[in-house]
């Protein structure tokens, strides 16, 4: 909490973290829930795929929504109103089964994960900018709800694998819960909002579009985020149609990513302190690489179970330190977090669609092959923003 002086900017914080990590339960339970949706509903490997990305169409489009909403109907009713699709999606898996439900349901899950993930991320950057600890911190929180739920889902179908709609029971509360505490949370606007206040700077400017930094920001959090999205959408699915594991080793497997995640964001949050950002991040990428080629060249338990903790381990830290990156474009451009963040959810939308057409037509082995190209897109690009920075440094050194 160094940092953070009043006790309501420190509230605020508390808050942001708990609804954050119900933003992780609510929104990451879709890809435990996708294996027993597509046998209950009986959807193809392509209309799967679709499902999954329209969930991240609509993290997009609240994603941009966010940037504009707020000015017009204020932070608090924004939120609220987006975060109340969790409940009511959650709600149509139950009542409806059909395929409209389905796809209107993960539609309006993104809406409210986009919402959330706007605002949590905007909120720390408002209250700490640039310290890639307090984001570390904000999305360790997350990986504790993305894991939880794989474990309560295991627990809930041991007897029965129909018993998986109790679960979606349990977050039609979750999602009541979460709308209650955006409700009750005090909305600080933190230093950075008073900072754009004192100083004048409006929301009209664009002029981020002409820094390398924004590019080279959303290019990595794109190519990250197809990765993510890919996993989560698709790899319990990808485990259990290639017979490497059964149903509930699977998804055990799945708690494990998240634990492992949540390892490595503590762990970033640490090193952020004593070691360069971009140099965290080089060895991050490099790490995630690595990892997930070991999980597709794996043909049992063991060797999977390393991949998947040392590639969870290795992305863990990738986005809220990147994300740290754009404190001071954030600051000088109020609007340049929604361009990030909206352009960067086109890698989410993609993926999941792509792997499941290639699933339909070569098998979900070859689909999974698309994410390790985007991972390794990603380090190109992360190995580019040390050399942007390295030299940008010579420069300042130089000009002194």
């Amino acid at each position: 909490m160094n940092g953070l002086k009043t006790q309501k900017e420190k509230k605020c914080l508390w808050y942001t973290y708990l609804t954050f990590m119900m933003n992780g339960l609510l929104a990451l339970s879709l890809g435990s829930l996708l294996p027993f949706i597509r046998e209950s509903a009986g959807l193809s490997y392509a209309f799967a795929g679709m499902i999954v990305s329209l969930h991240s169409v609509g993290n997009l489009l609240a994603g941009f929504a966010a940037g504009i909403f707020p000015a017009v109907i204020g932070k608090r009713k924004n939120i609220l109103l987006f975060n109340a699709c969790y409940a009511l999606s959650y709600l149509l898996i139950v009542a409806g089964g059909n395929a409209f439900c389905l796809a209107l349901a993960y539609f309006m899950t993104g809406l409210a994960r986009g919402a959330s993930s706007n605002f949590a991320n905007d909120m720390v950057n408002s209250l700490a900018p640039g310290k890639a600890s307090y984001l570390n911190g904000l999305h360790a929180m997350f990986s504790v709800g993305a894991f939880s739920f794989p474990v309560f889902l295991t627990i809930l179908t041991r007897s029965s694998v129909a018993n998986w709609m109790y679960a979606c029971y349990a977050m039609v509360g979750m999602g009541i819960l979460s709308w209650l505490l955006y409700y009750r949370m005090p909305m600080e606007k933190g230093k950075a909002a008073r900072k754009e206040a004192e100083s004048g700077r409006g929301t009209g400017q664009l002029a981020f579009f002409k820094e390398p930094l924004f590019y080279l920001c959303t290019l990595i959090l794109f190519f990250y985020l197809c990765a993510e999205q890919g996993v989560i959408g698709w790899l319990i699915t990808y485990f259990v149609d290639t017979g490497l594991l059964t149903v509930s080793l699977s998804q055990l497997m799945a708690s494990m990513l998240w634990i492992m995640m949540l390892t490595g964001r503590l762990t970033t949050a640490w090193a952020v302190r004593r070691a360069k950002k971009e140099h965290l991040l080089l060895l991050m990428s490099t790490g995630a690489v690595c990892f997930f080629f070991c999980l597709l060249r794996s043909e049992n338990t063991l060797p999977v179970l390393f991949g998947i903790m040392g590639f969870g381990f290795s992305m863990a830290g990738i986005y809220p330190t990147t994300v740290s990156f754009c404190g001071t474009l954030i600051q000088k451009y109020a609007i340049a977090w929604s361009f990030i963040l909206t352009l960067a959810s086109f890698g989410s939308i993609l993926m999941p669609a792509v792997i499941g057409r290639v699933a339909q037509y070569a098998g979900i082995a070859y689909a999974m092959g698309l994410v390790a190209i985007a991972v390794a897109v990603d380090l190109i690009l992360i190995a580019i923003l040390n050399l942007y920075i390295s030299r940008k440094a010579e420069k300042n050194a130089d000009a002194l």
